[in-house]
């Protein structure tokens, strides 16, 4: 049996046994080009008799390009940023690439994780967590490689960010809740919040102030000292301890307002009876029982589909303006701000 010198099977060792040319083995197992029946049989074969793999990220170097997407992200334990992750690496291997999945925690780990998907000529970068350097993306730039921000945004000219229409969700907020009755709104949040966190609360504000003046003068900012639902349920402890009354509140996230709402339960307060409860990105959490909270739906699978299409439109023409693309949201009303006629 052919074998090369260090024991490793290659693409030569294929061709040998099956009687062909290397390059007719490059393009059966590649897809890249046409082979007649007979020879892809041959080489199918031959390939899986040597157990021979196609090194793609060898081949990418090569080409400049690899088949790789990398994708930047933190904070898995959201249920939302995992739902987006999982709806991104299905788009990607739906478009015949792999995704290159790397987990920060800061500023110099982003940036260690992008100059090393440059270093792998990956064939575009994701980036879902943190403000990468802008000399770092020139870098992506200058190498060819797109890069796309999603619920988030960078000044840089060449790179594209997606978002969910953080503006048409808080406005579908404020309105429920005027609708509602409501007379003193607060909105949750937390201190160093993301992008998509701050856009949201400066839209409530400004929706509120617009449809609603007088409404809007009585608008509390509840600032939790973390985020995630712990950070959610003492702000309600501490909202309480300080005889603070709201009855109607806008979380930044699902996990906030879950958390928000266990701490006024604990209070002796509950949604819808005491306050009503709306909050953002429609987590499976969301929909349990014990919660049934109202919320703002973020659609993952079209905020992943957008930023491939990002992806691949400006790999075929790197000299494209800026884009900003806006996925819609929807409303989702349950037990904690219940439709109007319910």
């Amino acid at each position: 049996m052919p074998k090369s010198k260090q024991g490793t099977v290659t693409a030569q060792d294929v061709a040998d046994l099956a009687g062909v040319s290397r390059a007719a083995v490059s393009r059966t197992l590649t897809n890249n080009g046409s082979v007649s029946p007979d020879t892809r049989a041959k080489v199918e074969k031959a390939a899986k008799q040597l157990g021979y793999q196609v090194n793609f990220l060898a081949q990418g170097l090569n080409r400049k390009r690899s088949l790789l997407i990398g994708v930047v992200v933190a904070r898995l334990s959201d249920p939302f940023r995992s739902r987006l992750l999982e709806s991104l690496i299905n788009e990607i291997q739906a478009k015949g690439y792999q995704a290159l999945v790397t987990e920060v925690g800061s500023a110099q780990e982003l940036e260690a994780t992008i100059r090393r998907f440059t270093q792998f000529r990956v064939s575009g970068v994701i980036v879902t967590s943190g403000q990468p350097p802008t000399e770092l993306i020139k870098e992506c730039i200058q190498f060819n490689i797109p890069v796309v921000g999603i619920n988030r945004y960078s000044e840089i000219p060449s790179v594209d960010f997606v978002c969910s229409d953080n503006v048409a969700g808080a406005e579908l907020a404020a309105q429920q809740l005027i609708d509602s009755g409501c007379q003193r709104p607060g909105w949750l949040n937390f201190p160093n919040s993301t992008w998509g966190g701050v856009n949201r609360g400066e839209a409530f504000f400004e929706s509120l102030q617009g449809r609603a003046p007088e409404l809007f003068k009585t608008l509390l900012p509840i600032w939790a000292k973390s985020d995630g639902y712990e950070g959610g349920r003492l702000a309600a402890h501490e909202l309480c301890q300080n005889k603070q009354v709201v009855d109607g509140v806008f979380c930044a996230n699902d996990l906030l307002a879950c958390g928000f709402l266990d701490g006024m339960r604990e209070q002796g307060l509950d949604a819808p009876k005491d306050f009503q409860l709306i909050g953002f990105d429609d987590t499976p959490q969301a929909a349990q029982y014990s919660y049934r909270l109202s919320t703002i739906r973020q659609d993952a699978v079209a905020v992943a589909r957008r930023a491939l299409w990002c992806l691949a439109s400006r790999g075929n023409n790197a000299e494209l303006a800026q884009r900003m693309e806006t996925v819609p949201v929807s409303l989702v009303l349950r037990h904690t701000s219940p439709p109007l006629n319910h």
